[in-house]
Protein backbone atom coordinates (compact mmCIF):
# COMPACT_ATOMS: atom_id res chain seq x y z
CA UNK A 1 0.00 0.00 0.00
CA UNK A 2 2.61 2.54 0.66
CA UNK A 3 5.16 1.45 -2.22
CA UNK A 4 1.84 2.06 -4.37
CA UNK A 5 1.05 5.58 -3.10
CA UNK A 6 4.87 6.42 -3.39
CA UNK A 7 4.70 5.04 -6.91
CA UNK A 8 1.72 7.70 -7.54
CA UNK A 9 3.88 10.65 -6.41
CA UNK A 10 5.68 10.02 -9.68
CA UNK A 11 2.18 10.21 -11.76
CA UNK A 12 2.21 13.45 -12.67
CA UNK A 13 -0.50 15.38 -15.84
CA UNK A 14 0.30 19.25 -16.01
CA UNK A 15 -1.01 21.44 -18.88
CA UNK A 16 -0.71 25.09 -19.20
CA UNK A 17 -2.41 27.41 -21.30
CA UNK A 18 -0.46 30.23 -22.62
CA UNK A 19 -2.90 32.04 -24.42
CA UNK A 20 -3.59 34.99 -21.65
CA UNK A 21 0.55 35.44 -21.27
CA UNK A 22 1.83 38.32 -22.78
CA UNK A 23 4.82 38.78 -21.41
CA UNK A 24 7.19 42.04 -21.56
CA UNK A 25 10.81 41.42 -22.45
CA UNK A 26 12.35 41.74 -19.68
CA UNK A 27 9.52 39.27 -18.09
CA UNK A 28 10.37 36.66 -20.63
CA UNK A 29 14.16 37.14 -19.96
CA UNK A 30 13.48 36.63 -16.48
CA UNK A 31 11.83 33.31 -16.97
CA UNK A 32 14.39 32.47 -19.30
CA UNK A 33 17.08 33.25 -16.55
CA UNK A 34 15.64 30.48 -14.18
CA UNK A 35 16.83 27.46 -16.57
CA UNK A 36 20.53 26.84 -17.23
CA UNK A 37 22.09 28.76 -19.96
CA UNK A 38 22.83 25.51 -21.98
CA UNK A 39 18.89 25.79 -22.58
CA UNK A 40 18.95 28.97 -23.97
CA UNK A 41 19.30 28.24 -27.58
CA UNK A 42 16.70 25.80 -27.96
CA UNK A 43 13.85 29.13 -26.93
CA UNK A 44 15.89 32.05 -28.84
CA UNK A 45 16.21 29.60 -32.01
CA UNK A 46 12.39 30.86 -32.70
CA UNK A 47 11.69 33.69 -34.84
CA UNK A 48 7.96 33.70 -33.25
CA UNK A 49 7.30 34.81 -29.82
CA UNK A 50 4.47 31.95 -29.97
CA UNK A 51 7.27 29.75 -30.64
CA UNK A 52 9.36 31.10 -28.28
CA UNK A 53 6.47 31.11 -25.49
CA UNK A 54 5.85 27.46 -25.88
CA UNK A 55 9.40 26.38 -25.58
CA UNK A 56 10.33 28.18 -22.74
CA UNK A 57 6.88 26.93 -21.08
CA UNK A 58 7.77 23.32 -22.03
CA UNK A 59 11.23 23.92 -20.40
CA UNK A 60 10.12 25.69 -17.19
CA UNK A 61 7.49 22.53 -16.88
CA UNK A 62 10.22 20.17 -17.04
CA UNK A 63 12.46 21.74 -14.25
CA UNK A 64 9.33 22.20 -12.11
CA UNK A 65 8.48 18.43 -12.74
CA UNK A 66 11.61 17.03 -11.91
CA UNK A 67 12.31 19.36 -8.48
CA UNK A 68 8.64 18.54 -7.50
CA UNK A 69 8.35 14.89 -7.84
CA UNK A 70 12.27 14.29 -6.95
CA UNK A 71 13.23 17.24 -4.89
CA UNK A 72 16.25 17.85 -7.42
CA UNK A 73 17.59 21.79 -6.93
CA UNK A 74 16.79 23.82 -10.35
CA UNK A 75 20.60 24.30 -10.78
CA UNK A 76 21.37 20.54 -10.16
CA UNK A 77 19.11 19.50 -12.90
CA UNK A 78 20.35 18.02 -16.13
CA UNK A 79 18.20 17.37 -19.38
CA UNK A 80 19.34 15.78 -22.08
CA UNK A 81 17.44 14.52 -25.26
CA UNK A 82 17.12 11.39 -27.67
CA UNK A 83 17.86 11.67 -30.82
CA UNK A 84 13.96 11.82 -31.39
CA UNK A 85 13.58 14.85 -29.46
CA UNK A 86 12.29 12.80 -26.44
CA UNK A 87 13.65 14.48 -22.51
CA UNK A 88 15.70 12.13 -20.40
CA UNK A 89 17.19 13.28 -16.61
CA UNK A 90 20.78 12.95 -16.29
CA UNK A 91 20.79 11.23 -12.94
CA UNK A 92 24.10 10.00 -12.16
CA UNK A 93 23.46 11.00 -8.89
CA UNK A 94 20.16 10.76 -7.79
CA UNK A 95 18.57 8.15 -6.06
CA UNK A 96 15.29 7.89 -7.23
CA UNK A 97 12.60 5.76 -5.48
CA UNK A 98 11.14 5.07 -8.77
CA UNK A 99 12.07 2.41 -11.10
CA UNK A 100 11.96 3.75 -14.36
CA UNK A 101 10.87 7.73 -13.60
CA UNK A 102 10.13 9.05 -17.18
CA UNK A 103 8.46 12.19 -18.52
CA UNK A 104 7.58 13.89 -21.76
CA UNK A 105 6.37 17.24 -22.98
CA UNK A 106 4.18 18.37 -25.77
CA UNK A 107 3.27 21.92 -26.99
CA UNK A 108 0.39 23.42 -29.82
CA UNK A 109 -1.30 26.02 -30.10
CA UNK A 110 -2.32 28.11 -26.85
CA UNK A 111 -1.11 24.72 -24.90
CA UNK A 112 2.17 23.17 -23.13
CA UNK A 113 1.30 19.79 -21.77
CA UNK A 114 4.31 17.53 -19.43
CA UNK A 115 3.17 14.06 -18.09
CA UNK A 116 5.15 11.67 -16.13
CA UNK A 117 5.62 7.80 -14.97
CA UNK A 118 7.39 6.26 -12.46
CA UNK A 119 7.35 2.19 -13.65
CA UNK A 120 5.96 2.46 -17.82
CA UNK A 121 7.06 4.40 -20.21
CA UNK A 122 4.96 7.67 -20.66
CA UNK A 123 4.10 9.49 -24.38
CA UNK A 124 2.17 12.70 -24.84
CA UNK A 125 0.96 14.37 -27.90
CA UNK A 126 -1.42 17.38 -27.80
CA UNK A 127 -3.03 18.96 -30.81
CA UNK A 128 -5.42 21.97 -31.13
CA UNK A 129 -8.36 21.49 -32.45
CA UNK A 130 -8.09 24.30 -34.88
CA UNK A 131 -7.71 23.33 -38.87
CA UNK A 132 -5.50 25.73 -40.98
CA UNK A 133 -7.27 28.44 -42.88
CA UNK A 134 -5.58 27.26 -46.32
CA UNK A 135 -6.52 23.09 -45.87
CA UNK A 136 -9.89 21.51 -45.97
CA UNK A 137 -10.53 19.21 -43.15
CA UNK A 138 -9.63 16.28 -45.52
CA UNK A 139 -6.45 18.27 -46.33
CA UNK A 140 -5.50 18.45 -42.67
CA UNK A 141 -6.50 15.16 -41.76
CA UNK A 142 -4.40 13.51 -44.72
CA UNK A 143 -1.39 15.11 -43.72
CA UNK A 144 -0.88 12.91 -40.55
CA UNK A 145 -2.06 10.11 -42.01
CA UNK A 146 1.59 8.46 -41.86
CA UNK A 147 1.28 9.17 -38.02
CA UNK A 148 -1.82 6.66 -37.39
CA UNK A 149 -1.72 2.27 -37.08
CA UNK A 150 -3.80 1.01 -40.41
CA UNK A 151 -6.94 0.24 -37.76
CA UNK A 152 -6.66 3.75 -36.78
CA UNK A 153 -6.61 5.28 -39.94
CA UNK A 154 -9.33 3.29 -41.01
CA UNK A 155 -11.40 4.14 -38.49
CA UNK A 156 -10.56 8.15 -39.55
CA UNK A 157 -11.01 7.56 -43.10
CA UNK A 158 -14.13 5.81 -42.94
CA UNK A 159 -15.80 7.94 -40.68
CA UNK A 160 -18.29 9.28 -43.22
CA UNK A 161 -18.44 13.27 -43.34
CA UNK A 162 -15.68 15.95 -42.46
CA UNK A 163 -17.02 16.30 -38.87
CA UNK A 164 -17.11 12.84 -38.43
CA UNK A 165 -13.61 12.08 -39.39
CA UNK A 166 -12.30 15.66 -37.39
CA UNK A 167 -14.08 13.77 -34.36
CA UNK A 168 -12.05 10.54 -34.80
CA UNK A 169 -9.05 12.25 -35.59
CA UNK A 170 -9.23 13.94 -32.34
CA UNK A 171 -10.19 11.57 -30.07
Amino acid sequence: MIQQMELEKGVQRWVVDISNWKPSPSHFSFAMSCLPQHEHPSITRFVKLEDRKRALVSRLLQCALVHQVLGIPFDEIIIQRTPEGKPFLVCDNVKSRFPNFNFNVSHHGDYVAIASEPVCLVGLDIVSHSIPMNETADEFIRSFSSCFSTLEWYHISNAGSSDEMLKFFHR
